[in-house]
């Protein structure tokens, strides 16, 4: 087994309201919280509730492809937190079930980009650090601004917490 790393957060990144995956107001979303860390990679934090299920128990699957594909489209921002990542290819392997009620982390990062697309890779790592799911995806470097036209809609922020955490051990 891998020995575990403490690594210090940089940054947290912005937030939605509505986002499927990190909408604070949509509250049928996963509300995942990311956090850029020391390594250059990017960290989500999220726990999935019942109403995430497939199986009982099981964070459904397209859930789990879900926060694997945000973690990597969000990766770029450590770059240039004007770009996001907009999905052209991805790819999830499943290895585990991940389960609800308890903290999920996916790790994102970029292997290879150039002006036009980047590519990457993320893992879903369960709290006993078992890699419950991979993904490698490709992505289209698109300017926040031509995503949406009116970002005043969207209400993206940092919202900070006293729950924020100021390290992660991976």
């Amino acid at each position: 087994m891998t020995e575990k790393k403490i690594l210090k957060v940089i940054k947290k990144q912005e937030n939605s309201r509505d986002c499927l995956v990190c909408g604070l107001e949509n509250t049928f979303g996963l509300q995942a919280s990311f956090y850029e860390i020391e390594n250059n990679e990017l960290l989500a934090v999220f726990t999935g509730k019942n109403h995430h299920q497939s199986y009982p128990g099981r964070l459904h699957g397209g859930l789990t492809g879900a926060m694997l594909d945000e973690t990597i489209g969000r990766a770029i921002m450590l770059e240039n937190p004007t770009i996001f990542g907009v999905t052209v290819e991805l790819n999830v392997k499943y290895k585990r079930p991940v389960p609800l009620d308890e903290e999920i982390r996916v790790v994102g990062r970029i292997t290879k980009s150039n002006r036009k697309l980047f590519e990457g890779t993320g893992e879903i790592i369960l709290i006993d650090g078992t890699i419950a799911a991979t993904a490698t995806g490709k992505y289209m470097v698109m300017p926040l601004e031509k995503i949406m036209e009116d970002q005043s809609d969207l209400d993206w922020q940092v919202v900070e917490s006293d729950e924020d955490p100021k390290t992660f051990e991976l």
